[in-house]
């Protein structure tokens, strides 16, 4: 059986964003000259460009450097809710962080809303902003009593909102929490405009350019992997994971999740609305309105980086859901997002480590990255003005909640521990010739564990299996056609480039006899 025959037969062979198609993205060449800015800004989704587009407006001068293109990573792959109903969290973070922090975190969140809202319409962006109420549904008593408790918490917190029995949309449920007047929109078509409005106010955008190293002190340096540096004031993270750690030690307090999307054409009209389920797997779904009428995005399956089934039946899950709640098998689009969660749940923003003033970091926005990165552009533009800002507190990445996060720490770093150690022992008696067309596996090379691909066209890729990061054995993610790690979700092609960090080097490539089929 090669690689097309195991697809389910209605979902599309390429992994590709519905956000990406017919959307002209603006591109920029690498940055291959030193250079000074004030601000260095390292990351081009959301969270980076929305910064960028904030100190721009104050006068600030910013230099915006991407790895990749821009908005290719989290922001191109996301559902694109921009909402404060981050899930079931706020009894959550009432129960671990009082009235107070929970409140705030609220505020936060509104607040970003309310800003792409504003943004929206005063430079009169066209992208699909429409205001939709979000809601978290059990299906199972168990977590029914969960929706109770996070119902009676927004009654304390005076969210608009609440314990509902019934959805506009067909879905049998045992009970469903609402809050009104969230939003959904086109991300790309979003940050494309803010982008034009930097670029316009007089800053600066390299694309194709890797951060590889930083230099500390009152004018940090950040050399490129093509030798040249970038010398600055302020360094503000916004990659999708820090990439310079400065021992904050962000791999250990955080873990990577993959979900995944389908695109599927309704046959009946969509009753409006932003749905996720509290039960694993999850559930995630939204319409989107498109030139060939509505879309809707089916979400969910999300695992851990590199753990779990052949990715493949992920799709098809989401694939049966849509078919079933939906009567909708005409399956458009379908792609993959990587996310971050910290060990409490709320995102790191701020100083890389307590000891930075001049170094930021914006990370683990767990599923919710539209509200969060918001929350980051504005928390970040603040602090590198040295202004207050009443929100630093909750999500200052040097906290330490001992509940739950000690609990969480444990068992996050107990399973990277498993993983490496399970991936060291037992040597794969299969071999480079015994790959089909379209095969990914671990295979013998020499009497060493090597990570193998054969393409469609008999090519071989013969790969280190060994990542880059902290050692772990990457497993193939047939859904993506990468190598996973499954310690710290770092992810690389079947090139072994790096497509997810914290890794930041390739995989070793190894050289072998049995290269053509």
């Amino acid at each position: 059986m090669n690689h097309s025959d195991q697809h389910h037969q209605n979902i599309p062979p390429e992994s590709k964003p519905y956000w990406r198609e017919d959307i002209d993205i603006p591109t920029f060449s690498a940055m291959t000259e030193d250079q000074e800015t004030e601000v260095a800004i390292i990351g081009g989704g959301i969270t980076g460009i929305t910064t960028a587009y904030l100190l721009m407006k104050e006068g600030v001068r910013v230099t915006l450097i991407e790895a990749g293109q821009l908005f290719n990573g989290t922001t191109g792959h996301t559902t694109a809710k921009v909402t404060a109903q981050h899930s079931l969290i706020y009894n959550e973070l009432l129960s671990h962080l009082g009235h107070e922090q929970a409140k705030k975190y609220y505020e936060a969140s509104s607040n970003a809303l309310n800003f792409i809202q504003q943004t929206v319409e005063q430079q009169n962006i066209d992208c699909d902003f429409i205001k939709q109420d979000a809601y978290v549904y059990a299906t199972t008593q168990q977590k029914a009593k969960q929706i109770e408790k996070e119902g009676q918490a927004y009654e304390v917190l005076g969210i608009n909102g609440g314990l509902t029995s019934s959805l506009p949309i067909w879905l049998p449920i045992e009970s469903a929490v609402v809050m009104h007047n969230q939003a959904q929109f086109h991300p790309l078509k979003y940050v494309k405009s803010l982008t034009e409005a930097f670029v316009d106010g007089g800053g600066k955008i390299y694309e194709q350019t890797t951060a590889v190293d930083l230099k500390k002190g009152t004018k940090p340096i950040i050399t490129m992997r093509n030798g040249a540096k970038l010398t600055c004031d302020h360094v503000v993270s916004c990659s999708h994971f820090p990439f310079h750690d400065g021992i904050g030690f962000y791999f250990s307090r955080m873990y990577q999740e993959r979900s995944y999307i389908v695109a599927v054409k309704p046959k009946h009209e969509y009753a409006g609305g932003m749905y996720i389920n509290a039960e694993s797997p999850s559930r995630s779904l939204r319409s989107t309105p498109t030139s060939n009428g509505p879309l809707i995005l089916v979400g969910g399956e999300n695992h851990k980086t590199g753990q779990g089934i052949n990715t493949m039946r992920h799709y098809e899950a989401l694939a049966s859901f849509a078919k079933e709640t939906l009567n909708a098998d005409d399956i458009v689009y379908r792609w993959s997002a990587q996310d971050l969660t910290t060990m409490d749940n709320i995102p790191y923003i701020g100083p890389l480590t307590s000891g930075d003033n001049n170094i930021f970091v914006a990370t683990g926005f767990r599923k919710w990255g539209m509200t969060n990165s918001t929350v980051a552009a504005q928390l970040l533009c603040d602090q590198v003005l040295n202004r207050e800002n009443p929100y630093r507190d909750v999500f200052v990445p040097s906290r330490f909640h001992a509940d739950p996060s000690v609990r969480k720490w444990i068992s996050t770093n107990a399973d990277v521990a498993g993983h490496f150690v399970a991936g060291k022992v037992g040597m794969k008696d299969r071999h480079p010739e015994d790959l089909r067309l379209g095969e990914g596996a671990h295979v013998n090379v020499h009497g060493k564990k090597a990570a193998g691909y054969r393409d469609e066209d008999g090519k071989l890729h013969l790969l280190d299996a060994t990542c880059t990061h902290m050692g772990c054995e990457v497993e193939w993610n047939e859904a993506e056609r990468s190598w996973d790690c499954p310690c710290h979700g770092s992810r690389f092609n079947i090139d072994g480039e790096v497509l997810n960090e914290p890794a930041d080097k390739p995989l070793a490539k190894i050289e072998d006899e049995h290269r053509e089929a």
